[in-house]
């Protein structure tokens, strides 16, 4: 069986400020997270350090960034909110 090459939405939440939450889409999500954490995301720099929350594979990286941009809208968020 041929190897998948996985794409992941993942759901951050931060530790210092538990009400703030960031959403992306990457091959790789513990580098990721060492990314940001590390402040190297400008848009999550001030509310290190960050964990993952939530993180969903997919084997089509368009369903993946649709599946990340849906939950970056208004219902998206709401969703992850109640479900995730």
């Amino acid at each position: 069986m041929p190897e998948t090459d996985f794409h992941y939405v993942y759901i951050l939440q931060s530790a210092s400020s538990r009400s703030r939450y960031y959403t992306g889409c990457t091959k790789d999500v513990q580098k990721r997270l060492d990314k940001h954490n590390s402040g190297q995301v400008p848009h999550t720099a001030k509310y290190p350090p960050w964990r993952v929350k939530t993180c969903i594979a997919f084997s089509d990286k368009r369903k993946a960034v649709a599946f990340e941009r849906y939950l970056k809208s208004p219902s998206g968020r709401a969703f992850a909110k109640k479900r995730l």
